[in-house]
């Protein structure tokens, strides 16, 4: 499979753009300091007056380590190198009482503790467990309100910010694109017998519609939903791997966050609710062979059961996903718990095992919430069957 030079071109600009704001992180901070990750004692030598630095080292937090992983964030750490944070900074974008303010995350220099103070044109932020609060208003909340400052509207300008999650997302939209650009060109040269990648990727998509859409939706009306049901597969798919891969620039966890896996069930539910037909609304709002009394108690049950429908989809991509990562993570931490090189090869085995396991994961989730978005699209444009 060949390329076009220009789309390629276009690739390599963009990525020299994004790598120009890598930044190798200083510990020097402008305004405020940050807390000491770890603390040191000094015993005083008797009859020398000497004093001695003891290092004592921070310990291991598991959780720590998992959740800033399974989490979202305002910049890729890349690596550490001679104790200084190799990271990718990514621009903030706020909506502020005083309009749209755009910077770059490297002014809140690894601060996620609420200390370091940023001014943005007269304007002063924190952030917080990476909550970005107005800093007055962030010191009179309590650490209860802190904690759940992401719905603490009042105190907080609103985030549009690319952080890693939209970053990954963007990067699956545009791999996306050039894969699927390819296939196409590789088509109109060769219509009969494709090669390469058109070879790898037409026994995918001939399976989702002759295996999801068909089946669901019917052979008359499966083709007006095939770009929607390949679009949500592939993409589910190749996030999900791309949140396997532990180093930048993936390693985030686009489908194990919550909102996402919201907005694409809330589009599968917009979707079904607009084809829907007269017959599917006469299931809910008339139920056939229910009695006329019991139609009070009988559509809100339908109503709610509409509801239910992207609420399983959005809960079972967020948890299979996330429960992977979690899982993989704590069989890591093991190591640092138990300090000790004889567990290596246990956790490495079964990391490695999970790894494996996850990629089956990875293209099974994707299969499902496909397939159960056909289901319910299907649902909605079933023709009554007369007898």
């Amino acid at each position: 499979m060949i390329f076009s030079n220009k789309p390629v071109q276009y690739l390599l600009v963009t990525l020299l753009a994004f790598t120009s704001s890598i930044n190798y992180a200083s510990t020097t901070v402008d305004s405020v300091s940050v807390k000491q990750e770890n603390a040191v004692e000094t015993v005083e030598v008797s009859g020398h007056g000497e004093s001695v630095g003891h290092e004592i080292e921070k310990e291991f937090n598991a959780s720590e380590l998992i959740n800033s992983h399974i989490g979202d964030a305002h910049d890729f750490h890349i690596a550490d190198w001679n104790g200084h944070a190799i990271s990718l900074n990514l621009p903030v974008i706020l909506w502020t009482n005083n309009g749209l303010e755009i910077f770059s995350s490297e002014k809140f220099h690894h601060d996620n503790a609420g200390e370091h103070v940023v001014d943005i044109n007269g304007q002063k932020v924190v952030r917080y467990k990476e909550v970005i609060f107005y800093a007055d208003k962030f010191e009179q909340m309590t650490q209860e309100e802190r904690d759940n400052g992401a719905f603490a509207f009042d105190a907080r300008p609103l985030d549009f910010s690319i952080t890693k999650n939209v970053f990954s997302m963007l990067m699956s939209a545009i791999l996306l694109f050039f894969l699927f650009f390819a296939v196409a060109k590789s088509y109109k040269k060769n219509p009969n017998a494709p090669k390469g990648l058109a070879g790898f990727l037409e026994p995918l998509v001939t399976y989702v519609r002759d295996e999801i859409a068909i089946p669901n939706i019917g052979a008359k009306k499966s083709g007006k939903y095939m770009p929607y049901l390949l679009t949500i597969f592939f993409f589910i798919w190749i996030n999900n791997l791309i949140g396997l891969i532990p180093f930048f620039p993936f390693s985030s966890n686009l489908t194990g966050n919550i909102y996402f896996t919201f907005v694409m069930a809330f589009i599968t539910f917009i979707v079904t609710t607009l084809s829907a037909n007269k017959n599917y609304w006469g299931h809910i709002f008339n139920t056939p062979g229910v009695p006329v009394w019991l139609a009070p108690i009988m559509i809100p049950v339908e109503i709610i059961g509409m509801l239910t429908k992207p609420f399983a989809l959005m809960i079972r991509l967020f948890a299979n996903i996330t429960a992977g990562h979690i899982i993989i993570l704590s069989l890591v931490s093991l190591i640092f718990i138990f300090k000790s090189i004889a567990i290596g090869p246990v956790a490495g085995a079964f990391v490695l095992f999970m790894s494996v396991l996850e990629m089956l994961v990875a293209a099974l989730q994707a299969y499902v919430f496909t397939l159960l978005s056909a289901l319910f699209i299907g649902q909605a444009v079933e023709e009554h069957d007369h007898h």
